[in-house]
């Protein structure tokens, strides 16, 4: 088209034989469109409807994992610390060194109560053989002194049944010397049988002390146990594989028995959905998921229901609601699902617990 001329007006509608314009029924050009249109979303309708109808998806979820707490079992100041954040460790490794000195010196002295212990002991059991020679020396005197003192009621029998038979035979003397004979021995034995009873309660008496230094040496082996353990724990380790999160401690720092010093989040992962109580009623372990993580919105990760927790979110409040007082308003409340992921990403990190993600579950 030159400089200055006007456009050509569109070309009206042709007439038909009889004149008039065609309707726009009859425009192949515009109601094929329209017909494809109306198919496009009616077909778009039915896979909609079947989608909604098959599956049961909610934006209400996120990566969970229980992660450790890694604290000390003993009290002490902190020497050195060998891991930084998001450093990965082993289950084993050493994470914090705490000063052992104390501990050790107190290991020590339970090594020497151990060991004085043991010579109670040992002195106990020495005894319960001295006891034991003691009363049988004491048992062999009270036999002695038994056959004396028969020997010398015989005498006295015998005086007395000759002085009965003829009083010139036996003088007064000697049946004197007789009696007093016969009465000594007699007193040696009860003083010789007591003698071995206080033998035999001194034996029961060494066998007490015997158990009684066992017990005193099995209490000081449990003390060097515990000392011993207390050294093992000023090296802090990890009971499990992951990566190191949330580090407050640093060398220098004095620690008590249960402060947090790190956290351990390990590479198994799983996902939290937390489903409206509506949406459960065909919900069942074992249904397959699919997840899609919106850090990375190409990344779709398969999975399975797992377990539905036996409770809402809210009942396990800090402040459970109690709907019986005040004015109620009913709420759909929602429903923790754990949905366990079949295979992790080719780099594990890519998940962190925390994320935000989209489970859609097939319910049919």
């Amino acid at each position: 088209m030159a400089d200055g001329e006007r456009p050509e007006p569109p070309t009206p509608p042709r007439p038909d034989a009889t004149g008039r314009r065609r309707p726009w029924h009859r425009r192949p050009l515009l109601v094929g469109p329209l017909v494809l249109l109306v198919i496009a979303a009616a077909v778009a309708g039915v896979l909609y409807w079947r989608h909604s109808r098959l599956t049961e998806s909610t934006d209400d979820a996120f990566v969970d994992v229980p992660f450790a707490r890694v604290s000390p079992q003993v009290a002490g100041r902190v020497l050195r610390v060998f891991v930084d954040d998001n450093q990965d460790v082993r289950v084993g490794d050493v994470l914090v060194e705490l000063d052992p000195a104390d501990y050790r010196i107190r290991l020590e002295q339970a090594v020497a109560s151990r060991q004085e212990a043991r010579g109670r002991l040992e002195q106990a059991i020495a005894q319960v053989s001295v006891a034991e020679a003691q009363s049988a020396q004491a048992s062999a005197t009270a036999d002695v002194a038994a056959a004396s003192a028969e020997r010398a009621s015989l005498d006295l029998r015998r005086y007395q049944d000759l002085r009965s038979v003829n009083p010139g035979a036996v003088s007064q003397q000697q049946l004197d010397e007789a009696s007093t004979t016969a009465h000594g021995t007699a007193a040696q034995v009860t003083a010789s049988r007591k003698a071995a009873a206080a033998a035999e309660v001194q034996i029961a008496l060494a066998r007490t002390q015997v158990e009684a230094g066992r017990a005193a040496l099995s209490a000081a082996e449990a003390q060097v146990r515990q000392a011993e353990l207390n050294v093992s724990y000023t090296r802090v380790t990890t009971a499990l594989s992951g990566r190191v999160a949330r580090r407050t401690v640093a060398a220098g720092n004095f620690v008590q028995p249960g402060s947090e010093l790190l956290a351990v989040v390990p590479r198994e992962v799983f996902v939290t959905a937390n489903f409206k109580e509506t949406q459960l009623a065909l919900m069942r372990p074992g249904q397959p998921a699919e997840v899609q993580v919106d850090a990375y919105p190409d990344l779709r990760l398969r999975g399975r229901v797992d377990s539905v927790q036996p409770g809402s979110g809210q009942a396990f409040s800090v402040l459970p609601p109690q709907n019986a007082t005040g004015n109620w308003v009913k709420v759909v409340q929602r429903v923790p699902v754990k949905i366990v992921l079949d295979a992790l990403p080719d780099d594990p990190r890519r998940l962190a617990p925390g994320m935000s993600v989209e489970v859609t579950v097939r319910v049919r």
